[in-house]
């Protein structure tokens, strides 16, 4: 039997509790009439124009991003505004959005940071900023390698492993320097740094470092850093998420994870002039 978008959406909450997200935040239901059936669903970092075409094109009755479309009190979606267009868009396809933002970023076990724990190799994680002692739920994860590498390695390692960008990835300290504990922060987690180092972590793997911050903590005892594209840290979690509806919902709606790549950035120019630009699709 087909399942309603109320069921979908009961069953997301289920696993990314809207009480977990931070107060300025905006998840839950953008659009959709909860009684509609819903067959298929698509998972997507961004609700950007690309990825609403995917979704109309694959026939979706539900996009489910991880960042919100509005962030800011709206007094209106006109056709003619860029984020009205695609509200537009998704009502007449009979397709609805779905946010799960810093509700999913702080979910135990299929939330966006032990996505990204996961797909880095890393075992026995716990959250960096628990919502409560012992509990699974929190900010960051760090964990452990299996075995021990240099911060050189692992930078490629994260390279590898993670969705390729322009930007690629960076990391700050010794090149040499060992990595067996690996903190994380999918998204901008610069803020963690502290608690990476309370840690004990060799290493923070984070997205949206700046100048200042990083210059400064390479001049005090604590993590090397690692700085990944904001939606390479991300994307991990796209087909959790997809697994999980299939899963919770016994195979009653097809969910797939987009491979649309959103990342915003498109050309890197290296110290030799070396230019890359990952495809679009």
């Amino acid at each position: 039997m087909t399942a309603t978008l109320g069921e979908v959406v009961a069953a997301l909450e289920a696993r990314y509790d809207p009480a977990l997200a931070e107060a300025w935040d905006a998840v839950g239901l953008v659009c959709g009439d909860p009684a509609d059936p819903v067959e298929r669903v698509l998972v997507a970092v961004d609700p950007v124009a690309a990825v609403v075409d995917e979704a109309v094109e694959t026939g979706a009755q539900l996009l489910v991003t991880h960042h919100p479309l509005f962030l800011t009190a709206v007094h209106g979606v006109p056709a003619d505004d860029p984020k009205g267009r695609l509200v537009h868009r998704l009502v007449r396809a009979g397709c609805g959005l779905f946010v799960a933002h810093t509700n999913a970023d702080r979910a135990a076990d299929v939330g966006v940071n032990d996505a990204l724990a996961a797909v880095l190799g890393l075992t026995a994680t716990r959250p960096l900023q628990p919502v409560a002692p012992g509990s699974r739920e929190g900010l960051g994860r760090v964990g452990e390698l299996a075995e021990p590498t240099t911060l050189a390695a692992f930078a490629a390692h994260a390279a590898a492993v993670l969705p390729g960008t322009a930007g690629g990835v960076r990391a700050a300290g010794d090149p040499d320097r060992p990595v067996r504990t690996v903190a994380v922060c999918g998204g901008s987690g610069g803020s963690l740094l502290s608690d990476a180092a309370a840690a004990g972590a060799d290493v923070l793997l984070t997205s949206d470092l700046r100048h200042h911050p990083v210059s400064e903590a390479r001049e005090v005892p604590g993590p090397a850093l690692c700085d990944v594209a904001h939606f390479a840290s991300e994307w991990p979690w796209v087909p959790v998420v997809a697994d999980v509806l299939t899963t919770d919902l016994s195979g009653r709606v097809e969910a797939v994870a987009s491979r649309r790549r959103t990342d915003p950035w498109t050309v890197h120019v290296g110290a030799e002039g070396d230019r890359a630009a990952p495809s679009a699709g």
